[in-house]
Formats: C-alpha cells, sequence, structure tokens
C-alpha cells in the first residue's frame, strides 16, 4: 500500500468537520460527576466505524465511562491522544449565551468545555477518518475519561485496564488548554473533605461541649502555618509559581446557629505538591495537630473525632530531561523548534492534570492543546478558531508520523 500525501489543511472541510463535531460535543451536558455515557457512546460510534477497536471501562454505578480506542495495528507502543470528557459546573445566568450550545462568533466558538477540552478531543475525531485510512506503523490510541474534574476518578480506572491487558503506549499527549504551546511538567493535586464531629450544647455554657467549627478553625490554621517551611523546602530554584507547595480550603460547613455549639463541621481543601515527598511532610504535621486537637476534645466529649476523607492524591508531571513525549513533540512541532534556534520550548505549569497518572502508569506524557487555561472554568469560555486549525496541522503531521 502507497504512502496516501499528506493531509491538505488549505481544504475548509477538514475545519468544517472538527466545528461541527465540537458543536455535539458542547451539547452534551456531561458536567463532573454526573453521567457522560451519551458523549461516551457517541465518540465510540463514530471511531467503531472506522474499525477502530473500541473498549470502554465504567465506574460502580455504570452511568459513567471511559473509552480507550486503537486505531492501527495491534502492536506495542504508538501514541495516546487523551482528553477528559466532562466539564466544571456552570451558571447559565453567568453567561452570554447557552453554555451547552455552541456560539460562534469572531473567531472563536465559546460554550463549557470548548477550551477544556472538547475543542482538543473534537480535533481528534475529525482526524480520525484520516488516521483510518493511513498505513499505520504503530497505532494512534484515543483515550477519553470521566470526571477528571472532581477527583480524576475515571483515569486511574482507564490506565489500571491498559496494565492489566498489557498496552503499552510510548507516550501520550494530554490536549489541556495550553494554548498550543508544550508543557513537560506540573505540580500534584491532592484532594481531601476532613469532617470534625463534636458535642452540641447551648453557647450560653460552651466549655460543657465541643464546638467542632472552632476545632475545624484551628485545624486549617495549622495547615496554612506550614506555609513558611514549606517554602523553605522548595527546589531552588524551582521551576514553578508560586514556587513552593500550597494550600487552599474551598468549602466549609457547620453548625446550626449562633446559639448553639456546633457538633458538626466538614471542610474541603487540597495542596498542590511541588514535590512528593512534600505530601508526606504535610500529613506528618497535620498528625501531630490533630492530635492534641483530639485530645482536648475527647477530655470532654470521649466521642468527638477527626476524619479526613482521599478524594483524591494525584501525583505532578515529574519534569524529566530524557522523555519520548518530548522527543515526539520536538518531531510535530519541527517549525517551532526551527525558530526557536533548534530548541522547543517546554513550559512548566501549577495547575493539574492526568499527565502525572499516565507518566506513574509508565507512559511518558506533555500537555499540548487548542486553546487558553485562563478562559476555562469561567463563564463565556471560548476556544479560537485559529487554534483548533493548528491543532489539526499538528495532528496531521502525528498521523505521516506514524506511518510508513
Amino acid at each position: 500500500m502507497g504512502v496516501p500525501p499528506p493531509l491538505d489543511l488549505r481544504d475548509p472541510g477538514l475545519l468544517d468537520e472538527a466545528l461541527g463535531i465540537l458543536d455535539v460535543l458542547i451539547a452534551y451536558d456531561t458536567i463532573a460527576l454526573t453521567p457522560n455515557l451519551d458523549l461516551i457512546h457517541d465518540c465510540r460510534d463514530r471511531l467503531e466505524s472506522l474499525g477502530a477497536t473500541v473498549v470502554l471501562t465504567h465506574d460502580e454505578t455504570g452511568t459513567k465511562a471511559n473509552l480507550f480506542a486503537t486505531i492501527g495495528p495491534d502492536v506495542a507502543g504508538g501514541v495516546v491522544l487523551s482528553g477528559h470528557s466532562d466539564v466544571v459546573p456552570v451558571d447559565a445566568a453567568d453567561w452570554t449565551t447557552p453554555p451547552f450550545s455552541a456560539d460562534r462568533r469572531d473567531g472563536r466558538v465559546y460554550g463549557r468545555g470548548t477550551a477544556d477540552m472538547k475543542g482538543f478531543i473534537s480535533c481528534v475525531l475529525a482526524m480520525a477518518p484520516a488516521f483510518a485510512e493511513l498505513d499505520l506503523e504503530r497505532p494512534i490510541h484515543v483515550a477519553l475519561t470521566f470526571d477528571e474534574e472532581d477527583g480524576f476518578h475515571g483515569a486511574p480506572i482507564l490506565l489500571a485496564d491498559l496494565v492489566a491487558s498489557g498496552v503499552r503506549p510510548a507516550a501520550a499527549i494530554i490536549g489541556e488548554p495550553t494554548g498550543l504551546r508544550t508543557v513537560g511538567a506540573h505540580k500534584g493535586c491532592y484532594e481531601y473533605r476532613t469532617t470534625i464531629t463534636g458535642l452540641d450544647g447551648h453557647s450560653s455554657e460552651p466549655a460543657r461541649a465541643v464546638n467542632a467549627v472552632h476545632h475545624a478553625s484551628r485545624w486549617i490554621s495549622g495547615l496554612m502555618g506550614l506555609a513558611d517551611e514549606l517554602s523553605t523546602r522548595a527546589p531552588d530554584p524551582s521551576p514553578y509559581s508560586p514556587p513552593s507547595t500550597t494550600f487552599n480550603v474551598g468549602t466549609i460547613d457547620g453548625g446550626q446557629g449562633r446559639c448553639v455549639v456546633a457538633n458538626r463541621c466538614a471542610f474541603d481543601w487540597e495542596m498542590r505538591p511541588v514535590l512528593r515527598d512534600d505530601a508526606d511532610f504535610v500529613k506528618a504535621r497535620m498528625a501531630d495537630v490533630e492530635a492534641g486537637l483530639l485530645a482536648e476534645m475527647r477530655a470532654v466529649h470521649p466521642g468527638a473525632s477527626i476524619h479526613t476523607e482521599v478524594v483524591c492524591e494525584v501525583d505532578g508531571l515529574e519534569w524529566l530531561e530524557t522523555s519520548p513525549a518530548l522527543d515526539l513533540m520536538r518531531v510535530l512541532l519541527a517549525d517551532e523548534v526551527s525558530a526557536n534556534g533548534g530548541d522547543l520550548p517546554v513550559d512548566v505549569v501549577s495547575y493539574g492534570t492526568e499527565a502525572g497518572l499516565f507518566q506513574a502508569a509508565g507512559i511518558p506524557a506533555v500537555l499540548w492543546g487548542p486553546g487558553d487555561i485562563g478562559v476555562a472554568h469561567r463563564p463565556d469560555e471560548y476556544v479560537a478558531v485559529a487554534d483548533l486549525e493548528i491543532c489539526l496541522g499538528m495532528l496531521s503531521r502525528l498521523g505521516d508520523h506514524m506511518s510508513r
């Protein structure tokens, strides 16, 4: 079989196809922690119609699924093009146009998930027919996951299935909205919910009760008090901004009224480690803080407790000087390499992605995708049509690179 000529991206048909698919994907309301099967089944049908092998892996409820498709030969190696199917919640009142209806204007496509990250997925699906027609030497895989935005629940299931099945891709491109820049490392993302249980009582006699809200504030103060010590643990120089591991308490809920001693308080918090050892350091120090609080609480009420639930513990994408994934990007972005004096600019970011999970599973990974992370998670999220066109060009070069 002869080698097909490179795709002609001057033909507007390919971009139109990607835009049409993006319209469809946006219309699927795949807010994190809600079902995503309509979108996944749509993508499965598109890929299976091309002859791709498709495997779905589900959550315990069966209402959410990951997709892993293989186009090309059943051999080791190949490249994964990965995106998460879920999006963050919306308040439609804050949007200029309906968030789950694509709106094209001023060279942009507006809608929830356009940048993060259905724009990339639509480009991959638009390119899939061309991939299927190529005489691929190594496979091109497509991975779609669920619930990345709230706990990274889907990717570990998909990756565990790949490991169990012996599927060993050589590299993964995670299509996060990096503004078409290559990202080679990012912080980890550790998320938790801590619940403090005390003893209710009348606020006129607080010493006879155990105020969960008061003890939650002390627990949080202990956590925030570690910031200075963590700043001394940061790499020097640190590639991150801010340079050290950070914390955030995002929600807090507790109590019944101002005249009632609160018997319960729960709060959601996270840390973004720049070093894996930082997480162990924080846990050890907070265990000491917790022990002191519990001793005081149980002196009044033996049933008092502090319980922390792990939502997710996802290590960051570790910087590696030699990475097959970065080597691949140097080939696919040869013009950028040439314009930069023979080297590929590689960024480091502070936000977390599934790339660290791929790396931990033995699959070298990078981030690269259309869209701006600055508009993700915000009202009137958008992706530039020009970004999608550039993404299609990169994917066409990937097809040529993977062909005989």
